[in-house]
């Protein structure tokens, strides 16, 4: 079971492997003297006797021969180390520089969780695919052809007998190899389905708690995780009984072994010294292959794992431009785009978005505000009709020249754990002390800080012990580091207090003309001030000008504006906050 595409992906490993192989050969070498130089003076002994001289040269042989079986012990062991060690150094980066070119999008075809399990214990379990599994499957096919050539010249009949019973071992191996991938692929779904839903109530905890939902969620993982109990226990069983017919075969066989050994030497044929070294070496015949089986469920594991991992791995990524780009803005002519046939999210959208501008772009939920976003960034590809920046088509565009062109700031914006100085350096490393201190001062967040221990205040993950228009305003002061020549905003004033937000607009307002700016808001109030505003309905562009032209004239937008008003105007004379709809 040598899965040739999983070896050439580590090919840094076949050194070790292959110095693996060679000492545990040489171990075995070492133990066939140590054992013939003990019977060769047993021989001595029981027939002229003790001999000083001679049993100090077989104890100075059985030490050189336990020194050097000691000695290639550790080396198969370092050789274990190191080929693991390459294992896991190149297989997780593969997978984070897959993920790294799928960008965000990577969850539409691969749950988070499941990565992360592939990247923890699926990597593990092919540690020992490649540090024990390989290794053993050559060292396997050479100890007993070894042995062989040892034995032929003493007992051909118990040499042949002991090669042939050999064989039993792998057969009973490959009896349950499909049954152990069948079985094994079921226990990585409902691994991955554990798993899945255990990362999902844990984040939506406090959700759960405050609908009252979190027993009902629990019962259910706790099918889920009987379920995985159970495909382990007949993993476990199918293991149980392929150890238990390998032992049958390894200790049946060596004891045949050893009946034919002392056959051989009542008919007069060995010595009993060499009888007796046969017997203690009938078991060598068998070990090698009674290890490989101990490996292959483990090896077998790594491969399940493995089929997972080549599924991410063969994911389609996003075309990679060739082409540079300036500064400029968008042009899109015809654009469209579907997530799934016959469903299209955007249809014929035809605009033009000339550098410095700042553009509102709403419409009601579900139009295809933040898909026009994504296609604009780069983060999702597979468009038709045409989208440029700076002239050039978007695909064509190299995707880093595309990060260093746009800054994103979505409504969920994630904070690392760190400090305050962490964070606002991830926006441009290069910053000063002073410089980040002014940018916290534009988003009104400097005296926050300021307060609490200033640049060297700690962040919780995701900014937790932050409010969230805090961690907003703090997510937008990273991205102004950054200062990059287009902005696009989605819904980055949703979810925060009124304070929050009117903070965050101004300085989103004050990049007009320096930068091209376009923002994603439900709230139409927001985009008021806009050099020109689209609104979408159903993935169309149907209306487009400034709020006050658009005001003038009968459609969605002036209709939607009206109803906003209307309900804010409402949540005022009842003294409680308004439901924003949009």
């Amino acid at each position: 079971m040598i899965h040739k595409r999983l070896i050439a992906l580590v090919p840094e490993t076949r050194p070790y492997l292959i110095k693996k192989v060679m000492v545990s050969w040489l171990s075995l070498w070492a133990g066939i003297l140590l054992w013939f130089s003990v019977a060769r003076l047993l021989d001595g002994v029981r027939i002229h006797g003790v001999n000083v001289p001679a049993a100090v040269r077989t104890f100075l042989a059985a030490g050189l021969c336990l020194g050097v079986r000691f000695v290639c012990t550790r080396v198969a062991a370092s050789c274990t180390h190191q080929a693991s060690a390459c294992v896991k150094s190149k297989l997780r980066a593969l997978l984070y520089a897959k993920l790294r070119r799928l960008g965000g999008t990577y969850t539409d075809a691969f749950p988070t969780s499941e990565v992360v399990q592939l990247a923890g214990e699926g990597v593990e379990q092919l540690e020992s695919y490649f540090g024990n599994y390989l290794p053993q499957i050559f060292y396997a096919l050479l100890a007993p052809l070894t042995l062989l050539g040892v034995f032929l010249p003493l007992s051909p009949l118990t040499a042949v007998v002991l090669f042939l019973c050999v064989p039993l071992i792998p057969a009973a191996i490959v009896s349950v190899q499909k049954v152990a991938k069948r079985l094994l692929g079921k226990y990585w779904d409902a691994y991955a389905d554990l798993g899945d839903s255990f990362l999902e109530n844990l984040q939506g905890l406090t959700t759960l708690k405050v609908y009252g939902a979190d027993e009902a969620r629990h019962q259910a993982m706790n099918e889920e995780a009987e379920t995985f109990r159970k495909v382990t226990m007949k993993v476990l069983t199918m293991q149980l009984n392929s150890v238990t017919i390998m032992d049958l075969v390894a200790y049946g066989g060596t004891a045949l072994g050893s009946v034919l050994a002392a056959r051989t030497f009542a008919m007069g044929r060995v010595s009993m010294g060499e009888a007796l070294a046969m017997i203690l070496l009938s078991s060598e015949f068998f070990l090698a292959m009674r290890a490989l089986g101990s490996y292959f469920h483990v090896a077998m594991n790594g491969m399940a794992a493995s089929e997972r991992m080549f599924r991410l791995l063969d994911l389609p990524e996003p075309q990679e431009g060739e082409k540079g780009v300036g500064r400029g803005g968008f042009q899109a002519s015809r654009l469209g785009f579907s997530y799934e046939e016959g469903k299209p999210a955007l249809l014929d959208v035809s605009v033009s978005i000339a550098p410095g501008s700042f553009v509102s772009v709403c419409g009601e939920s579900g139009c295809g505000k933040s898909t026009l976003i994504s296609l604009l960034s780069g983060d999702r590809q597979g468009y038709s009709g045409s989208l440029k920046i700076g002239g050039v088509e978007l695909r064509e565009v190299r995707r880093e020249e595309l990060r260093q062109q746009i800054t994103v700031v979505p409504s969920n914006s994630y904070l690392f754990a760190g400090t305050v100085r962490d964070t606002l350096l991830e926006g441009d490393p290069n910053a000063d002390e002073g410089t980040m201190r002014e940018v916290l001062g534009r988003v009104n967040l400097l005296d926050f800080v300021e307060a609490r221990g200033g640049l060297e205040l700690a962040l919780s993950e995701r900014g937790s012990n932050l409010s969230g228009g805090q961690r907003q305003r703090l997510a937008l002061a990273r991205a102004l580091l950054k200062d990059s020549p287009i902005y696009l905003f989605d819904e980055a004033t949703s979810n925060i207090d009124a304070e929050s937000e009117e903070d965050i607009l101004k300085v989103i307002y004050a990049l007009r003309g320096s930068h091209t700016v376009l923002m994603v808001s439900h709230r139409l109030l927001s985009g008021v001030k806009a050099d020109e505003i689209l609104y979408l309905e159903q993935g169309r562009l149907v209306q487009r000008g400034t709020h006050a032209a658009l005001m003038a004239s009968p459609g969605g937008y002036a209709a939607l504006f009206r109803a906003q008003q209307r309900l804010e105007n409402l949540g005022r004379k009842e003294g409680r906050p308004c439901e924003e709809v949009g």
